[in-house]
């Protein structure tokens, strides 16, 4: 393994340090109650895209974080948070790391995971009653990741420069707002401007009745390699448990529409039109460990890349957690132009020991057609994971997505079968 030089390690290190001895010859706590925590990964993730003319991808990666948590000054509820993160490669790796600003490998198929070391969060954290205040560099995430998360899945997550406020003295009720000032996303980039709001807001009724609302009013500067972005989302999710004899059945329910911008890119001047459409229904039966799904997801499209001749945009979701939706192989990290319905079955089983498998079949298709076709191919994806016994902390995750290309070749070629396979060992301590 290449030596890890992350200057975050010995910063963390040295507060540690300088807390014990400030402490102790002035009797003076600017450090105190101070928690370490810390994660290794390693993982190797292998990608086969058939009739692309690129090689092979093999990474082998190792994702090394050390956090520090800490109160202030001695004053209650006032604290502390850095964590730094790198990311780097071990011998026999040979993938594209950065498709978007040509860095990378190009003969090789794309694994977003560069080698790069930065802090991943340092903010100020002040907490009176129910309400909690941070300032800085944060990881965020809501509800299922759709709109708004950390990308964790990634080797490098993605960081939201913020000031964000969250209360729950109303029992029940979780309020959330923030402003995004700047973000750093998975890549080895400069970090971009943002002006954006979010705002969500959930009120559990009982068991079997969340209500969310949300309101997400993004502009980022460079969110991908077509450019700035800016839109407004807002919508309402219905989730909640439901007893059914020995059954216990999980639905979930959601409708978004994204506007036009409230917010101008700032190098463009300009306010993003928009208007596009989302929803998600789904269903999972659980009993005894066994778990079987359906569900459909659907981001609307339109007939050209930027508001079409339909007058309609394509809906986007820029700052999700994009791994967890629409298939593991990572085929629609971009919603296609004509948009994407993704139809889908799952099949699992869980239990202590025993760990947890997991395998879901999508079907996909395009919203509006793309040059006459609508058929975006298929997907199988299965993973197992499970704690390594005897080592506190450390699971195991072995995890391959299988995509069957369909008829639909756009600006990306959907029409290629594509192979992923991953083995990864993850220690949190």
């Amino acid at each position: 393994m290449k030596k890890i030089t992350l200057s975050a390690v010995a910063v963390l290190s040295m507060a540690g340090s300088f807390s014990s001895t400030l402490s102790a010859a002035n009797d003076f706590a600017l450090f105190s109650n101070t928690k370490l925590n810390g994660e290794v990964k390693a993982r190797y993730e292998s990608v086969d895209v058939e009739n692309n003319g690129k090689m092979n991808a093999n990474a082998y990666t190792v994702r090394l974080m050390l956090g520090l948590e800490t109160t202030l000054l001695g004053v209650d509820g006032l604290t502390m948070k850095v964590d730094g993160t790198t990311v780097q490669t071990l011998g026999g790796t040979k993938y594209d790391n950065d498709p978007f600003t040509g860095l990378g490998d190009a003969r090789y198929q794309v694994v977003a995971d560069p080698e790069q070391t930065r802090f991943t969060q340092g903010y100020l954290q002040y907490k009176m009653g129910a309400t909690t205040a941070k300032v800085g560099r944060q990881l965020v995430n809501l509800d299922a990741q759709r709109f708004i998360g950390s990308v964790d899945w990634r080797q490098m997550p993605l960081s939201l420069d913020a000031v964000s406020v969250a209360n729950t003295s109303i029992a029940g009720l979780n309020l959330y707002g923030a402003y995004v000032y700047s973000y750093d996303a998975i890549f080895d980039r400069p970090t971009q401007e943002s002006k954006s709001v979010i705002l969500n807001g959930s009120y559990k009724v009982n068991d079997m009745l969340k209500i969310t609302a949300y309101d997400y009013m993004l502009s980022l500067e460079n969110f991908s390699a077509a450019g700035n972005f800016a839109a407004d989302t807002y919508g309402l999710s219905l989730t909640g448990d439901v007893p059914a004899g020995p059954v216990k059945i999980s639905y979930h329910g959601e409708y978004a529409e994204q506007t036009d911008s409230t917010f101008k890119t700032t190098s463009t001047n300009i306010k993003g039109q928009n208007d596009a459409s989302y929803y998600n229904i789904e269903a999972t039966a659980n009993m005894m460990g066994v778990s079987l799904g359906a569900g459909q997801e659907l981001l609307s499209g339109t007939t050209d890349e930027g508001m079409g001749t339909d007058g309609k945009t394509k809906f986007q979701t820029p700052l999700a957690t994009l791994h967890k939706f629409n298939g593991t192989a990572d085929m629609f990290l971009a919603t296609p132009t004509g948009g994407l319905v993704d139809t889908y079955v799952s099949l699992g089983y869980g239990a202590t020991g025993i760990g947890k498998a997991l395998a879901t079949y999508h079907t996909y298709e395009t919203d509006v057609a793309m040059g006459g076709k609508n058929d975006l191919g298929s997907e199988l994806d299965l993973q197992y994971a499970n704690a390594i016994p005897g080592v506190k902390g450390l699971n195991g995750l072995l995890k391959a997505a299988f995509y069957k290309g369909g008829d639909v070749n756009g600006a990306t070629n959907y029409t290629n079968d594509k192979t992923v396979v991953w083995v990864e060992l993850d220690y949190k301590f």
